[in-house]
């Protein structure tokens, strides 16, 4: 099995997306596997690739559409697969509205960076266990 977790990025800041991409392959066990700008591109990719897919990081401001639109589509994902937001906005009220949605953690863009480190690395970790 592949030590690496699977990952799909909703991000429509490519700066941002790549700087992510290149800090969580580096520091964490992710592999990067796509990712859209879009919340149609998202939706659509995450359920025909249903099984290519361990972790979905979703944005919530996106070029078109919402991030939350895409966390509606991940209500019907495994059990296994897991789904975060990183977020510039996340207040206690996206956050709960995340919940709602269940996904598995909220970060915020400007300070829970290390947070998200640590919880793909706790994720990977329990795959190999």
């Amino acid at each position: 099995m592949d030590p690496r977790l699977k990952t799909y990025i909703v991000e429509d800041n490519v700066t941002i997306r790549e700087n992510l991409v290149g800090t969580l392959e580096e520091l964490t066990c992710i592999s990067a596997v796509g990712f859209a700008e879009t919340e149609a591109e998202a939706s659509r990719w995450l359920v025909d690739h249903a099984d290519e897919w361990e972790l979905a990081i979703v944005d919530l401001f996106l070029k078109q559409g919402s991030g939350l639109g895409v966390l509606q589509t991940c209500l019907a994902r495994r059990p296994d697969q897991k789904v975060v937001v990183l977020s510039n906005y996340a207040t206690p009220d996206i956050r709960k509205r995340c919940a709602q949605f269940g996904v598995d953690a909220v970060f915020d863009k400007s300070n829970e960076i290390d947070a998200l480190i640590d919880f793909c690395i706790a994720q990977a970790a329990a795959r190999t266990a």
